[in-house]
């Protein structure tokens, strides 16, 4: 129960960061404005000892107060897992912040970090610490997360536009 409670919290953060990739203008133009809409992908959870399993998602993004505030509804699963997870995000000034709760397992938490052009950079708290890079070009993203002190040890998901 352990590895599927840590693994919902790592692909609420794959999402979260997913949800706030694209990039900015130098004007101030949140990056969640160009994610409104659904996204499909598939990666790779990585457990340590060297497992690791397969993950497909779908995901449903909605930009709220003009691009300050994103909500978001994820769909995962894997082998051995299924995730439900719902968030709150908020950006100001290159900064992006946040809430999470993923219902299947009844894991949440906080994400912080900036947002430059075409990248992000989070940290993420809660049921899992750990760290996130982003990069975001087109209608794709890349989700690179690495964690620790958990049985997990990182994520990798590539989503494209439906």
């Amino acid at each position: 129960m352990f590895h599927r409670i840590s693994f919902a919290a790592l692909a609420a953060s794959a999402l979260f960061a997913s949800a706030t990739s694209s990039p900015a203008s130098a004007a101030g133009t949140s990056p969640f404005t160009a994610m409104a809409g659904s996204w499909s992908g598939t990666g790779t959870v990585r457990f340590e000892g060297g497992q690791s399993e397969k993950l497909r998602c779908r995901g449903s993004y909605t930009v709220k107060n003009s691009g300050a505030g994103m909500g978001l509804a994820l769909r995962c699963a894997s082998a051995s897992a299924k995730i439900d997870l719902r968030s709150r995000l908020d950006y100001q000034g290159g900064r992006v912040s946040g809430s999470w709760e993923e219902r299947t397992f009844n894991a949440s938490g906080d994400v912080s970090g900036r947002a430059s052009n075409g990248h992000l950079s989070l940290v993420i708290g809660g049921g899992l610490s750990g760290s996130m890079s982003v990069s975001f070009t087109g209608s794709s993203q890349s989700v690179s997360i690495r964690t620790s002190g958990t049985g997990l040890k990182g994520v990798s998901i590539s989503l494209r536009r439906i």
